[in-house]
């Protein structure tokens, strides 16, 4: 046999032999999902009898912003299919038009969508103004503080995205954006990654890119640090665009001999959402979901992994009751009440440092006897690593004072 011949056989068994890890991975994948399975079929439906829970996701981009592919169509399907309540859009600015306006606004099917734009000050800052306008671009050449001030004297509300960017960490916003998807994607190991995906996301798009999560520790540490202060929303984004794939061979008109698309709306709305909380005599309109948003009614949910909904975070004593984002008076002690749609692992935060934990159970109480914030992790640690550190449920704070 020629000496070439020799090498091509060679290189040829090496592939092949590389790939038996990730042909292991992908069994793994594929167990998780009848994990997730497994558990869905025992969890319980919650229900409140005081709010109404609305779920969906906050930041998302069509191809009216630049550098995304997505379709207004392909949009409103993928929402639909995922069955969310709202859609929060994120367009960036055009200096010669208003993106929010001609973005999705109103109901589509049974989807809110609200327009709202994506703004880099020019302290470098970037924010998801809610609702946007026509004077995004313009308020791109203010600094943060004036940027703010703008925003909030036309009840509007502005958040952070990109927290690790940010720098004007003294300034007045309305929350933080502490999980992305966005920015967890550029941590996956770029060698692995495409191999994984190779193996595992024909079947399993959703459990693999969430093997990938990994709990966002330093934009916690600095919300708690910031909520520990005054009240501000903690929440996570899809920074949706649809737009990271690849095609072979097409035309304008978007036929493509071969198309794959790995951050389809339809498969990413389906990894993380926002469950908002609107007491029952509200109805989902664009300023009540704001509203929410604002005054932190809401908690995150890493849905992949199972419905989140139904869980709740109270704060009670012998006068009322309160949910998160809300205040109360610590009095003579408040009882702190979490709940979950199934048997879980509670960690309760105060001021970001950890005070009660507690496992195998889908309910759970903790007596606070001192002032401050207290927040909610829940853990799925039934599905292994690296659900074990990376939580299924993020709350936003009740303050006690």
């Amino acid at each position: 046999m020629k000496r070439w011949k020799k090498i091509l056989l060679i290189l040829l068994a090496v592939i092949l032999l590389a790939q038996i890890p990730f042909i292991y991975r992908r069994f793994q994948t594929g167990k998780l999902a009848e994990k997730i399975n497994q558990l869905q079929s025992q969890r319980t439906n919650l229900s409140n009898p005081n709010f109404n829970e609305y779920k969906g996701i906050i930041h998302a981009h069509t191809n009216l912003g630049g550098h995304s592919t997505g379709s207004f169509d392909e949009l409103i399907g993928a929402a639909n299919q995922n069955e969310l309540d709202f859609v929060v859009m994120t367009e960036h600015f055009s200096e010669n038009y208003d993106t929010s306006a001609l973005t999705l606004n109103g109901f589509y099917g049974k989807t809110l969508f609200v327009g709202g734009n994506e703004v880099d000050t020019a302290s470098v800052d970037r924010f998801l103004m809610i609702p946007g306008g026509a004077d995004a671009y313009n308020l791109a050449f203010d600094k943060t503080e004036t940027f703010l001030e703008k925003v909030h004297a036309q009840n509007r509300i502005a958040l952070i995205t990109y927290p690790e960017r940010f720098k004007t960490w003294d300034a007045n916003f309305d929350g933080i954006e502490v999980f992305s998807l966005h920015t967890n994607a550029k941590k996956m190991n770029p060698a692995i990654f495409p191999l994984d995906a190779l193996w595992a996301y024909g079947k399993y798009p959703k459990q693999l890119l969430a093997k990938y999560f990994v709990r966002p520790d330093a934009n916690l540490q600095k919300y708690d640090e910031i909520s520990a202060k005054r009240k501000i929303t903690l929440f996570s984004g899809t920074d949706a665009h649809s737009n990271i794939g690849f095609h072979l061979l097409g035309d304008d008109a978007g036929n493509k001999i071969i198309n794959l698309k790995l951050d389809d709306y339809a498969t990413i709305f389906g990894l993380t959402r926002a469950h908002i909380l609107l007491a029952k005599d509200k109805q989902l309109t664009r300023e009540n979901l704001i509203g929410a948003i604002r005054n932190g009614n809401l908690f995150v949910g890493i849905d992949v992994l199972g419905d989140t909904s139904g869980f709740s975070f109270t704060a009670e004593t012998n006068a009322e009751t309160k949910i998160q984002g809300d205040e109360i008076a610590l009095q003579n002690g408040v009882k702190l009440k979490a709940n979950a749609p199934q048997n879980v692992r509670f960690a309760i935060f105060k001021n970001g440092e950890k005070v009660f934990e507690e496992g195998g159970k889908s309910e759970t109480v903790f007596e606070a006897k001192e002032k401050g914030t207290y927040r909610v992790e829940v853990y799925l640690d039934a599905l292994g690593s690296p659900f074990d550190k990376m939580p299924w449920i993020f709350s936003n704070p009740i303050y006690i004072r």
